[in-house]
Formats: structure tokens, sequence, C-alpha cells
């Protein structure tokens, strides 16, 4: 699937001159915005709270301080205090693998953040910095319990369309909806002067839920991007 986006210097100047979100950054991440071609990783959404930097439906992180206990550990308490619900990839669990599962399709790095337990409605922004204009493949690294759908903006302009996520359950795995899949979303257009590089990416949850999103690698197609998505139930 390709999709292009052909926005005007103007609607986007308008679009980033408003916006009041800013990249997220902490003790271990201070990089800015997240850098196109490149990995970005949907837990790193940007800074600026409830109905600015992302939308969710309930004010509580049922990943952080939930799932996960609040110990004072950085992954257990990453973002605590944000309705975006967020955890982290386990390994070396006993007696039940999590992450490093014989049932995964894909292994994905140990302690990588993500976002999950979405729900129809959601979004989150995200702050990248483009090399440059092209054309770039976004691939996205997930899991979900049934299939659904998302989009993804560029500076407040649609760049793909619904985008079918299928569901990774496997019915021989005993504990569902732990396994990670490999998306190819598809190509999109970024049509921008080269002067403005900074954008804002919104990614929107349209259907169905409970899909954990990781990272999303980007490249040049000569590019590519990647978007992270996990859900953990």
């Amino acid at each position: 699937m390709v999709a292009s986006i052909l926005p005007t210097t103007a609607f986007s100047q308008s679009f980033l001159s408003q916006y009041k979100g800013l990249p997220y950054h902490d003790s271990r991440y201070s990089g800015g915005p997240q850098k196109i071609p490149g990995r970005v990783v949907c837990a790193y959404y940007d800074l600026g709270g409830e109905g600015v930097a992302y939308h969710d439906t309930d004010p509580k992180n049922h990943g952080s301080g939930e799932l996960n206990p609040s110990d004072g550990t950085y992954l257990n308490e990453f973002r605590i205090h944000e309705g975006v619900d967020t955890s982290y990839t386990k390994f070396n669990r006993k007696p039940d693998p999590i992450d490093d599962n014989p049932f995964d399709k894909i292994v994905p790095p140990a302690d990588l953040v993500y976002v999950g337990w979405t729900e129809p409605g959601e979004w989150f922004n995200v702050s990248i910095d483009v090399a440059k204009s092209g054309t770039y493949a976004a691939h996205f690294l997930y899991t979900a319990n049934r299939s659904g759908t998302i989009s993804v903006d560029v500076n407040g302009k649609d760049a793909t369309g619904p985008l079918q996520i299928t569901t990774t359950n496997d019915a021989a795995d005993p504990l569902a909806w732990r396994q990670l899949a490999p998306l190819e979303s598809g190509a999109t257009t970024f049509q921008s002067p080269s002067e403005q590089r900074e954008k804002c990416s919104h990614v929107h949850i349209l259907t169905n839920g409970n899909m954990n999103n990781e990272t999303e690698p980007v490249s040049d197609s000569t590019q590519s991007y990647v978007i992270p998505l996990h859900a953990e139930q």
C-alpha cells in the first residue's frame, strides 16, 4: 500500500506553530525529536499531557505501577503518572517466558518500552526529525489479540489511511497475545521544504484495541522508519 502526502508549507507551519507538545526526554533519553530514517519508539511519545501529546480513554497507566509494580526502578515506573499505558519487553521470566517465548514470530530487544492496552479513539504524537523529503517505508512491530486498524498522520495530515493490523493470537500458545509480529505498512511520501525538518507524527487507533505498539522502523525507499506497537493483557 502506498499513500502520498502533499501538504503545503503554510499548512505544515500552521500546525507546528499551534502544537504545544514537546519531544520526549528523561534521564535516559535526551536525543530530541526521533530521527528518520531510523527507529521510532512509540513509548517516547511527546510531552504535553492529555489532549495535547496524547488522548487515552482513562487517566491511569495500566502498565507502569499496575502490571509492573511501583518499586523505584526506571522500567517499572516509566511514565507512571501519564494516561498512556506503557510497559516493556521482559526476558528470562520463570516459569512462563514472556517476550522470549517459543511462540514468538520475532524476538524483540529486551527491555524495549512500548505503548499497550490501546482502545479505539486513542492517539499519541511523536516529534520526528526527517533528514530529507522522500518516500519512507514504515514497518510496525506489534502484538494484537484481535485484528484492527490504525492510521498515521504527519503534521495534522493523513499519511497512510487505515492500516490493517492482523491479530498475532496463536491458539497453540497457552498465553495468548504475547507474540510479536512485523507488519509492513507500506510507503508514505513526505513532501516538505528542506528547511523544515521537524514534524509531528500522530498515531491513531481506529478500530478494535488491545494492541501493543513498540517500534516503527522507517527507512528510505530509498528511506524507512519503524513505529513500535506492542500490547499486553
